[in-house]
């Protein structure tokens, strides 16, 4: 049995919250395997790195010796997590909430242990439950403090419509927890006041109470907006190799420190050294290399990921991208930015004009690729290596 001093610090690592931190050692203390809950909405078939900051953490449980119930909310996914939406999401259709559930689960278990993962679906217990049953869970809870949870306060202030149905999420999330018995739950940041709700709806069933803990929400490659696919500034787990490699060592030299600490399985120590070695002078690209080649292996193959670094460090051999390049960051509409234009805007040329006449000539790529269409757009939240000629680079962020 792991000391549980030991697995708390585990436990704690990358963690933005645990509440109440007592709770969770008194529970640790009984030598038991707890009951480790995290519930995903089926709302899009990919998962992306965002999604594996919770799925790294369950890992983490789960070689501990804890019991792991991964809830698909195939029925809550048809009302439409309000968390964060400025309106009412969207529910998605059952036949879309199975196509997503079953890639959900193709997905898990290249993290999870799929011989020590429990997975299971809220729509077992809440289509059992009466009109009768749905009142009395509503019982629990007051308009009041539902309006105190920020997104309901925000859209109610400014006189945007709130559904009846989504003020039902949160309590249907919560009563999860009742039905599955769990001891913890975990959640993004974005997620607190539902996993309170579960922690609320366990006393109102006599039930001993879950601990929480909440996970930071991963930043995108452009370091500002959370990562999203609706946003393009995302790196699925089913990218090929060399796209997941390439999007990693675009990102800045300050953000990879983020994207290790959340996403990483080395070792404290090993991080340490790894910043140790940059304050003593050693260039940041070579551990991104290292963070870029541990990520591929884990989605793909050890194989993979060596030949996506060697695909990688081919390109500077060649002198195609120079190590050290300036960043630019642009601001682009909601229409997206023309590629001329951002050419100009990034200091690569010294006109739009001159920026069509490169592209006419075919001297003009974005990460690698020579661009074909002179009209392409580069829309919001996105960030690419610009080359214009020979020697002439820039890694550009739009936001």
């Amino acid at each position: 049995m792991i000391p549980v001093q030991e697995s708390l610090a585990i436990i704690r690592r990358g963690a933005e919250e645990i509440l109440v931190e007592s709770e969770l050692i008194e529970k640790l203390e009984t030598g038991r395997p707890l009951r480790i809950k995290a519930g995903f909405d089926p709302t899009a078939p990919d998962l992306h790195l965002g999604h594996t900051v919770l799925l790294n953490k369950l890992k983490q449980f789960q070689d501990l010796g804890h019991e792991i119930l991964f809830l698909i909310g195939d029925f809550t996914g048809m009302i439409g997590d309000p968390t964060g939406k400025n309106v009412t999401r969207k529910p998605l259709s059952p036949e879309q909430v199975q196509e997503n559930a079953k890639s959900y689960q193709e997905q898990v278990f290249k993290i999870l242990d799929p011989e020590k993962t429990q997975v299971v679906f809220n729509s077992h217990w809440m289509n059992k439950l009466s009109p009768a049953d749905m009142i009395r869970l509503a019982s629990n809870h007051t308009v009041a403090r539902m309006m105190e949870r920020d997104d309901f306060h925000k859209r109610y202030t400014s006189g945007q419509s709130i559904a009846i149905h989504e003020f039902l999420y949160p309590l249907i999330q919560g009563y999860d927890s009742v039905e599955l018995n769990a001891d913890v739950e975990l959640g993004g940041t974005d997620q607190k006041f539902n996993l309170l709700m579960g922690r609320e709806l366990q006393k109102a069933y006599g039930k001993p109470q879950q601990s929480i803990l909440t996970m930071p929400i991963l930043e995108g490659l452009d370091g500002v907006q959370k990562m999203s696919k609706s946003l393009g500034n995302y790196i699925g787990i089913n990218d090929s190799p060399k796209d997941i490699f390439g999007k990693l060592m675009s990102i800045s030299d300050e953000l990879m420190w983020r994207y290790i600490d959340l996403l990483s399985f080395k070792s404290l120590a090993e991080i340490k050294q790894w910043r140790d070695d940059v304050a003593g002078g050693r260039n940041p690209i070579e551990l991104k290399k290292e963070f870029a080649q541990e990520i591929v292996g884990r989605f793909h193959s050890e194989d993979a990921a060596k030949q996506a670094r060697e695909g990688f460090e081919n390109q500077f051999k060649k002198g195609e991208i120079p190590e050290d390049i300036d960043e630019v960051t642009l601001t682009v509409d909601s229409e997206g930015l023309p590629i001329a234009n951002l050419l100009k805007d990034s200091g690569l040329t010294a006109s739009t004009s001159e920026a069509l006449r490169m592209l006419k000539q075919g001297a003009v790529k974005i990460d690698g690729n020579k661009v074909e269409d002179k009209s392409m757009l580069i829309g919001k939240g996105k960030q690419h290596i610009l080359q214009v000629g020979k020697r002439k680079f820039a890694k550009v962020s739009t936001i």
